[in-house]
């Protein structure tokens, strides 16, 4: 990699313009706070939404009398519930996330602070949790415009975290995550471990899932030829190989059909899957992409 500093994660013309967009959600979950956001699920706010009949055991305060005078029946009033969304940004930082200029970890963080800001603006509830080897690392839950700073002082601090191994590190999050939400998962997906068991346990949560899968352009157009000694860089396996052209075509198709297979498996779980490359122009990502899924609006 080169050796200069990475760009920052956000600056003033894209946090002006992610102000003006929201999370959504393909399900509605009920949260444990009021939010900004309508659920349609009859609660107690102040938006009026409906009348039902009177049952023994109701809350008396919420009677209409104006309606019992005029046909002295018993009806309660209903209103719209306010529902508070729970974000988790889910952030690969193993080892091999630490490749390219800039690398697939920075744009990932680069992602996870848009979407995380985005969040913050609409009074969610916002989680970031970054996993390789070891124990991950965790934000406090962060709401509000003014928790922007600690987001992001967060994620400047994440650095490689080693070996990864993300079917423990999905399995462990859904073990510990209390509520029910929107799921991004962030990552380059290289794990001999496969992704398979890691998402499962994601759906099996009933989360909301979306999985953003990062590559570099030398991961996707690799320029070598020639006899090379390849380094795995999470577990030193090596591998001394000769690279001609046909095997760079034949790495290619391979590459093309693991894509292919990862999105077929997220299609039939209902999990939505979006590739995005490092060159991709962030804004684009963030501001089309995201919305044309349905991820924002």
């Amino acid at each position: 990699m080169a050796d200069t500093a990475p760009p920052p994660l956000l600056d003033a013309q894209m946090l002006a313009r992610l102000e003006q967009l929201e999370l959504v959600s393909r399900r509605l979950f009920l949260g444990r706070m009021k939010g900004e956001r309508r659920s349609p699920r009859k609660g107690h706010s102040s938006e009026f939404a409906d009348f039902r009949p009177y049952a023994v055991g109701d809350d008396l305060r919420f009677l209409d009398w104006n309606l019992f005078a005029r046909l002295d029946r018993l009806f309660l009033r209903l209103f719209l519930e306010e529902e508070d969304l729970h974000v988790y940004l889910l952030l690969d930082a193993s080892t091999s996330m630490d490749f390219g200029a800039p690398s697939k970890l920075h744009f990932a963080k680069q992602v996870a602070a848009a979407l995380g800001f985005v969040g913050l603006v609409g009074q969610d509830r916002v989680v970031v949790e970054a996993f390789g080897e070891g124990p991950p690392r965790v934000s406090p839950p962060l709401r509000g415009r003014r928790s922007l700073g600690r987001l992001l002082d967060f994620l400047d601090k994440v650095g490689p975290m080693g070996r990864g191994d993300l079917r423990a590190s999905l399995r462990h999050f859904s073990l510990r995550c209390s509520g029910k939400g929107v799921v991004v998962l962030l990552s380059d997906l290289m794990d001999k471990g496969g992704y398979e068991d890691g998402l499962r346990y994601l759906v099996a949560r009933q989360m909301d899932v979306h999985v953003v899968h990062v590559l570099s352009p030398e991961e996707l157009d690799p320029d070598v030829s020639g006899d090379v000694k390849l380094i795995d860089v999470e577990d030193q396996d090596e591998a001394e190989l000769t690279v001609s052209p046909a095997l760079v075509e034949r790495y290619k198709k391979t590459l093309a059909a693991y894509r292919a297979g990862v999105l077929e498996f997220c299609n039939k779980r209902g999990v939505d899957y979006l590739f995005a490359a490092t060159q991709t122009p962030f804004d684009r990502l963030v501001l089309t992409y995201f919305r044309q899924r349905g991820l924002l609006r």
